[in-house]
């Protein structure tokens, strides 16, 4: 199963280079990684998705914790969370083939970034299911590259009591 493990780290030369070694000693793989600096100068903010059982993971997140610049971590695959990836694609669009681009483009909130007169290269951003649905459908036009972020996650904030309440109760 893919877990999705969130890291502050200390913004130094070195913690990316640390955090990959310790997968890569210990035989994990990395399925994707995405780092950059959060409000705090000093300090950045790694999304890694990575996969195995519970008892991997748990290996995983203690090998973390025991690094030097590693400041807080944790999975927050089976948390409340919002997880986006950013992904551009560069695709054929002569012909009939741009106005069935653009129309993919409106329906799935894509924006178009640049224009020539072959090609159309797509800006869109959205959860793993929406970006393989979208994927897929521009196979049919003829993706000439495709170039991804990776997976950045943030815990959604703990709701307030009120918040939680059904309406009726609320009321």
């Amino acid at each position: 199963m893919k877990h999705t493990i969130s890291a502050l780290v200390e913004n130094e030369f070195g913690v990316l280079a640390r955090v990959a070694n310790m997968f890569a000693a210990r035989g994990y793989n990395i399925e994707c990684l995405t780092v950059a600096e959060t409000l705090d100068p000093t300090v950045s903010h790694m999304t890694i998705v990575t996969s195995g059982d519970d008892k991997i993971i748990e290996q995983i997140l203690k090998q973390l914790n025991k690094l030097i610049n590693v400041i807080k971590v944790s999975d927050v695959t089976e948390t409340d969370h919002v997880e986006r990836e950013l992904v551009l694609i560069k695709v054929a669009a002569e012909g009939d083939r741009r106005a069935e681009a653009l129309r993919l483009v409106e329906i799935f909130r894509a924006k178009v970034v640049d224009v020539s007169p072959d090609s159309l290269m797509i800006e869109i951003t959205g959860d793993e299911n929406k970006l393989r649905a979208v994927i897929e459908l521009f196979k049919n036009l003829g993706i000439r590259e495709i170039v991804r972020t990776g997976k950045v996650a943030m815990q959604r904030s703990q709701k307030t009591k009120a918040a939680r309440k059904p309406v009726e109760e609320a009321a």
